[in-house]
């Protein structure tokens, strides 16, 4: 039976994840990205109908990981992940700073693309093709679409620096699932091995700018008390900025740091295995 990574070799294989992911053709990176931001948007939808079905917010967080696990699995591209690989290549030599903004960019717009295709075919599904709000599902997505939007920006730069705290500690918890999926050898080990960080983040509120692509323009489409602008200026840019800080500073920074420039130039590494993000 194979054994997990030990850190040394985590490290490696996430700055060889990383440089893998620049040198990838953009249309297959565009699809890839594209599919990742779908999937999420999809777990997000099925979240919050287990919170509105059951009543228990903490339900919806136990779920919601499922689509992070088949993105893993499929090993597929989300933004948020490449902020804490992309950095990690380029501080070992691995790749350049231009091939990781332009990666960002390409990930970023593939994510947003998937997630927006998403929210059109949830808006149909859910309200029947406009023919209704939602049910108790409308409801749950259109409160917190105004709540981390328009509620943020009524609360001024408190707000702003709230929403970029919470991204912050998401992208930690978000990095670290695609960590400790690097980590395990079997496909079980990788689902179970992302589920507790991601079910962390989302138990706790925290925010996620590709989870907010789908769905906050889902949200308004379902007539959230919210504008574009608000969800702009008070979510989506803020929780980009806040996710690649936290990925990059607290998973990224943090794991190179600690193990890359002494363990890992002298532990072999075992038999290649797929790596996936």
């Amino acid at each position: 039976m194979a054994e997990a990574l030990k850190p040394a070799h985590i490290v490696s294989s996430m700055i060889e994840l990383g440089w893998a992911k620049t040198t990838m053709p953009v249309g297959q990176l565009l699809v890839r990205s594209g599919l990742a931001g779908a999937l999420l948007g999809v777990a997000t939808t099925l979240a919050f109908a287990a919170t509105a079905q059951t009543g228990i917010p903490l339900v919806g967080a136990l779920i919601f990981p499922v689509g992070f696990a088949m993105i893993v699995v499929l090993g597929l591209d989300l933004v948020t992940g490449s902020f804490a690989l992309l950095p990690m290549a380029v501080m070992a030599g691995r790749a350049t700073v231009r091939q990781m903004l332009v990666n960002w960019v390409l990930t970023f717009v593939g994510n947003f693309i998937g997630a927006l295709i998403l929210a059109v075919l949830m808006y149909v599904a859910l309200t029947s093709a406009g023919h209704d709000a939602g049910g108790p599902i409308g409801d749950k997505i259109r409160a917190a679409v105004a709540a981390r939007s328009a509620g943020y920006a009524a609360i001024g730069m408190d707000g702003l620096i709230t929403v970029f705290v919470k991204a912050m500690l998401c992208n930690w918890l978000v990095c670290l699932g695609v960590t400790m999926a690097i980590a395990a050898p079997t496909v079980a080990g990788k689902v179970i091995g992302c589920w507790l960080p991601i079910l962390t983040f989302f138990g706790q509120g925290f925010e996620h700018t590709v989870v907010n692509m789908s769905l906050f323009p889902l949200g308004l489409m379902m007539g959230a008390k919210a504008t574009v602008g608000e969800y702009l200026l008070s979510n989506e840019i803020p929780v980009t900025i806040g996710n690649l800080v936290g990925g990059f500073l607290f998973t990224g920074l943090a794991l190179f740091l600690a193990y890359q420039n002494r363990e890992a130039r002298v532990a072999p590494m075992p038999e290649a295995r797929p790596v996936l993000s």
